[in-house]
């Protein structure tokens, strides 16, 4: 599967759960929507990663990428310590400039 630059870091800092890196794949002003929550700018996203990483030690296989005018949609089976696992979540992405600008994870 082709992903563009951005993506595939992300995904290699997820699965080596490095919330730093991770975050700089996103923009300074970037914005997250996950479980009913909003994380806004890069500081907000590192904290939220690493507390993700500390309770559900979670690690992504990408299945499926697609590319849109407005919006990519990385489709990943996502497995760790949470109840359920492993699940396929949908990555609502808006990527400007090679960083990732908004991210909505859905199931």
């Amino acid at each position: 599967m082709n992903l563009p630059k951005v993506l595939s870091d992300l995904v290699k800092t997820q699965n080596n759960f490095d919330s730093v890196a991770y975050a700089n794949c996103f923009s300074e002003t970037a914005v997250v929507f996950d479980e009913g929550k909003t994380h806004i700018g890069r500081k907000e996203i590192e904290h939220w990663i690493a507390d993700a990483n500390e309770r559900y030690e979670a690690v992504m296989k990408p299945i499926d990428f697609e590319e849109k005018e407005s919006e990519s949609i990385l489709k990943a089976e996502v497995s760790g310590n949470f109840e359920g696992s492993p699940i396929v979540l949908n990555y609502h992405l808006e990527i400007t400039d090679g960083l990732i600008k908004s991210l909505k994870i859905t199931g």
